[in-house]
């Protein structure tokens, strides 16, 4: 199973309009994307503006679709201007070896 961990960094006044937007991201994922088992959307309490994203996906082909969804790209477009920062990690999840 590929799993996505996303880092956002906010600029100051979107941080509610980009957790509203990523919701329904989120939401959008589950229910539209079999190979999405996982869209975790996950707040740190020290800083307003640090958002990050758990994802599962079934394999980097579930990924790549996506990446491809139409819902992706309008979430993209949306919140383009609302980001200072982005990072991106491509991770194995490991149930106990198996």
């Amino acid at each position: 199973m590929l799993v996505i961990w996303v880092e956002f960094i906010i600029k100051p006044g979107f941080e509610m309009a980009f957790l509203d937007a990523v919701r329904v991201q989120a939401a959008n994922s589950l229910e539209g994307e079999e190979g999405c088992t996982v869209f975790d959307v996950v707040r740190d309490p020290a800083r307003a503006d640090r958002i990050l994203l758990y994802e599962v996906y079934h394999d980097a082909a579930a990924f790549d679709l996506h990446l491809a969804t139409p819902h992706f790209a309008n979430f993209d477009a949306l919140v383009a201007q609302m980001v200072s920062a982005k990072k991106v990690e491509k991770l194995e999840l490991d149930r106990h070896g198996k």
